[in-house]
């Protein structure tokens, strides 16, 4: 940007005045000063990237990658951790999940976005900073992004992640695209993160927390309590959380949308045992492996699992175990819990909110609840 004194500077002929450059009739009543430099400084440029802020969290020591595949793998039941899907090839895998046909969730989610929120932006009333757990790709973040700044010209996003690489990844992008956009990034686990933000309140305004996707269908039950009362805990009354939840619905849907007929989603539960491959030093043959989807009717859940098609023993070098399978026998990788409005309007009251208002698709398979604390 050019200076004032820059523009005020004549074109025809002048002298100095110490530092500032004068028109030539005024020359006679001031005296020159030879050799006399304009020198103007230039404030430094701001990028985006200064409205970005970094703040990393010490939780509590959680177990390593190598420490949860031994203890998973020697528990009966055999299980694997759902986080751990997420390395580079597994997120790519993902994105490609979400734009199956068979694959609704995503679908269903943005067009409520698209269609209510100014809605949920105005759901609160006055100014509000936003905190959302899991940064994902930005993309259904940026309808309520854009409906919030259009409604109160400035904005304070606080996204709250394990991988900072993530954080870099999706602020870049919402950065660029919105100059009136603050991001302050809390890197580290929600429990940690939310106790941090409660203490540091960086936001102006209410607070707004969202939980886009269906994440909170990968919960157990004790998890998704103890997550949520955390949330209320950051909360003001009368502060909101915008709850995505899947809902109930036939067979018929869920089965297909985690075992597609083009076997990505297969791709991606088995790329769990070529990520113990390629970092723990495993011997996994993942031919010797099959992805298995079921509906567990009694828990609402999906369930997938890698079946083991032969009689098999496994070593992993780095977690220093061999695992030995029968023919038929399982790891359970992934739950996800489906939902009813009464067993949303219950998470609320056991937790301290109440369920002020729920958005759904056209076609009724997926749900934006907004929970505002009591």
């Amino acid at each position: 940007m050019r200076s004032r004194v820059a523009n005020s500077v004549p074109t025809g002929p002048a002298c100095y005045h110490g530092r500032f450059q004068v028109a030539a009739a005024a020359c006679a009543t001031v005296p020159a000063v030879s050799e006399t430099q304009l020198s103007i400084e230039t404030p430094p440029a701001v990028t985006p990237w200064d409205r970005l802020f970094l703040r990393r969290v010490r939780g509590r020591e959680l177990p390593s990658f190598a420490e949860d595949v031994r203890s998973g793998l020697t528990a009966q039941p055999k299980i694997l951790y759902p986080k751990y899907f997420y390395d580079e090839l597994g997120s790519r895998l993902f994105e490609a999940i979400t734009a199956l046909p068979e694959y609704y969730p995503t679908r269903a989610e943005a067009e409520i976005l698209h269609a209510h929120a100014g809605e949920i932006a105005a759901a609160l009333g006055g100014p509000v900073w936003a905190v959302e757990l899991g940064s994902g790709d930005g993309q259904k973040t940026k309808l309520l992004i854009e409906a919030l700044l259009a409604r109160q010209g400035t904005l304070e996003y606080v996204p709250v992640d394990i991988s900072e690489s993530a954080v870099q990844t999706s602020s870049r992008s919402l950065l660029f695209s919105y100059p009136d956009l603050r991001i302050t990034a809390y890197i580290g686990d929600y429990h940690a993160s939310l106790r941090r933000i409660r203490e540091e309140r960086v936001g102006p305004g209410r607070t707004l927390v969202l939980f886009l996707g269906s994440t909170i269908g990968n919960l157990d039950p004790e998890e998704r309590l103890s997550l949520v009362r955390d949330v209320r805990n950051l909360l003001n009354p009368g502060e909101g959380f915008l709850l995505g939840v899947d809902l109930k619905k036939s067979e018929s849907m869920l089965i297909p949308a985690y075992d597609d007929p083009l076997g990505v989603t297969a791709a991606f539960n088995l790329n769990l045992l070529a990520r113990i491959n390629r970092e723990l030093g495993g011997e996994f043959d993942l031919a010797a492996f099959r992805h298995r989807v079921l509906y567990n009717r009694e828990a609402g859940r999906v369930e997938m699992h890698l079946e083991s098609r032969r009689a098999q023993t496994v070593p992993i070098r780095d977690a220093g175990i061999e695992v030995s399978f029968e023919e038929g026998e399982t790891i359970h990788t992934e739950s996800s819990y489906k939902f009813d409005l009464d067993q949303v309007a219950a998470l609320a009251a056991e937790t301290g909110f109440e369920l002020r208002k729920t958005w759904m698709d056209s076609g009724g398979r997926f749900a934006s609840n907004l929970l505002v604390a009591a």
